[in-house]
């Protein structure tokens, strides 16, 4: 067991095999320390504010995307993909904090602008948000007219500012 330990950070239990089948050795997933909710994780409830919805207040799970608590609660929002591969979903998030580590669709000039992509973002403190798509004035430009700068290019391939 000192062995498995080391190598899995877990415990190996002991276990009879039952004639005419084959199971090999359980893992105990190792005891995690719990962390009280709200205290900077993501357990327990949060407010949201629609800015342009008359500043309505819901309650959110911090463990669920915004898109399924908002649509839980009755509001009727477009989405896509449901997995952060597109903007179908896109919101401005005004005050606040989310963690949206999912999402590969927006460039860094959207990030700029405070757009979250809701079919994957949660929140993290209570947030302040405007929905729907008259929140999408700087989500799209013609990449004709304003192409986009180096800078404003997706994190893993954007160069720096240069001032």
């Amino acid at each position: 067991m000192a062995i498995a330990q080391a190598i899995f950070g877990c415990d190996v239990l002991a276990e009879k095999t039952r004639p005419g089948r084959d199971q090999g050795p359980r893992f105990t997933a190792p005891k995690r320390s719990r962390v009280k909710p709200g205290a900077g994780d993501l357990m327990g409830t949060f407010k949201v504010t629609l800015a342009n919805r008359d500043t309505a207040q819901i309650e959110v799970d911090a463990r669920r995307p915004l898109l399924d608590s908002l649509r839980d609660h009755g509001i009727d929002l477009p989405y896509g993909c449901q997995y952060g591969g597109c903007i179908t979903c896109a919101a401005k998030l005004t005050a606040g904090e989310v963690t949206q580590n999912r999402q590969v669709a927006l460039n860094n000039r959207q990030i700029n602008f405070g757009y979250i992509i809701l079919c994957v973002a949660r929140p993290v403190p209570d947030i302040t948000l405007e929905i729907g798509v008259e929140s999408h004035d700087k989500l799209y430009r013609n990449p004709f007219l304003d192409p986009l700068k180096a800078h404003e290019l997706k994190a893993d391939i954007a160069t720096p500012q240069e001032d």
